[in-house]
C-alpha cells in the first residue's frame, strides 16, 4: 500500500511555499504590531492547515489511498508499549530534564503548573493553538508526507530528510510577532538553535513509533501534542529545553542501534 503515495516533490513543493507565502504575509501585516491582527492569524492558520490540504486532496483522487488512511486512524493493532511510549516519552523526558537542572541551581518554579502561555496566537486562543497544531501537521505529515518518503527510502534516511525539512519549513514563523518560533529569536539564537537540533530526535523517535505501530496516525498526534502540551503546563527554563534534546539525542541513539534492522532495511514491511 505504502507505494501507491507517489507525488513526493509535489506535496513537499506545494507544503511549503503555501505555508510560507501565507506565513510571511502575516508577519508583514504585523509588521507595525506587537499582536496579530485577525487577517493574520487566519493567514498564520491557513499555512498551517496547507499540508493537511494537500493530503487530503491526493488521497481524495485515490480510493485505495482513502481506505488506507481510514484504517490508520483507527486501527490499534500493535503491542501496548508502543501506545504507552507515544503518551509518556515527552512529558517524562521534559520532567527529567527540569529535574536535572535542579543540580546547576535553576529553580524549582519549573514545576509549578503555568496558567500563562508562553506564547500568542493572535486572535486564537493559545491553548487551542497548542492541540489544534500538532493534529493538523500530523495529519499531512504522517497521513501522506512521511510514507511518500518511506517509498523510497529507508526509515533513517526518511527521518533525516523529514527532520532538515521540517525545520526549514518552521522558518518563517520565527518572523511572526508572538508565536514561540519568534520568542526563541528573541531569546536567544543558542535556543532557536536547539528548536532545529531537537527536532531530529523528535522526528527519529516519532517516526520509529508510527512504523512500530503499523502507520497508526493516531500515535503521531499523541506525540506530537503531548510534546507542546506538557512543555507549556510546566514552566521549563530554555536551558532545561536543551538538557531534553540531549536525553531524547541518547534514546534516539539507542533505539537506532538496538533496532538497525527496522531503520536501515530499504523495503518496508
Amino acid at each position: 500500500m505504502i507505494t501507491l503515495y507517489r507525488h513526493t516533490v509535489l506535496f513537499y513543493l506545494l507544503s511549503t511555499l503555501i505555508p510560507w507565502a501565507c506565513w510571511f504575509g502575516a508577519a508583514w501585516i504585523s509588521r507595525e504590531g506587537a499582536t496579530l491582527s485577525s487577517s493574520a492569524s487566519f493567514l498564520a492558520l491557513t499555512g498551517l492547515c496547507t499540508p493537511m490540504l494537500i493530503a487530503g486532496f491526493l488521497i481524495g483522487t485515490n480510493r485505495m489511498l482513502r481506505r488506507d488512511v481510514f484504517s490508520r486512524l483507527l486501527q490499534w493493532r500493535a503491542p501496548g508499549r508502543y501506545y504507552l511510549l507515544a503518551c509518556v516519552l515527552m512529558p517524562l523526558t521534559i520532567a527529567i530534564a527540569m529535574g536535572i537542572s535542579l543540580l546547576f541551581g535553576y529553580s524549582d518554579r519549573q514545576f509549578v503548573i503555568d496558567t500563562q502561555f508562553s506564547f500568542t496566537s493572535g486572535i486564537f486562543p493559545a491553548w487551542l493553538i497548542l492541540i489544534a497544531a500538532p493534529v493538523l501537521e500530523e495529519l499531512g505529515w504522517h497521513s501522506y508526507g512521511t510514507d511518500c518518503l518511506r517509498r523510497k527510502y529507508n526509515l533513517f534516511i526518511t527521518s533525516v530528510i523529514f527532520a532538515l525539512f521540517w525545520g526549514i519549513w518552521h522558518m518563517p514563523l520565527s518572523a511572526i510577532p508572538g508565536y514561540y518560533h519568534n520568542d526563541l529569536v528573541v531569546t536567544g539564537l543558542l535556543y532557536s538553535v536547539n528548536f532545529l537540533l531537537s527536532l531530529i530526535p523528535f522526528v527519529f523517535l516519532m517516526n520509529w513509533l508510527y512504523y512500530k505501530t503499523e502507520r497508526n496516525i493516531s500515535v503521531a498526534v499523541v506525540f506530537h501534542v503531548t510534546a507542546g502540551l506538557f512543555n507549556e503546563i510546566f514552566n521549563p527554563h530554555p536551558d532545561s529545553k536543551i538538557i531534553q534534546t540531549g536525553i531524547l539525542m541518547i534514546i534516539t541513539i539507542w533505539v537506532v542501534l538496538a533496532d538497525k534492522d527496522f531503520f536501515f532495511r530499504q523495503k518496508y514491511k
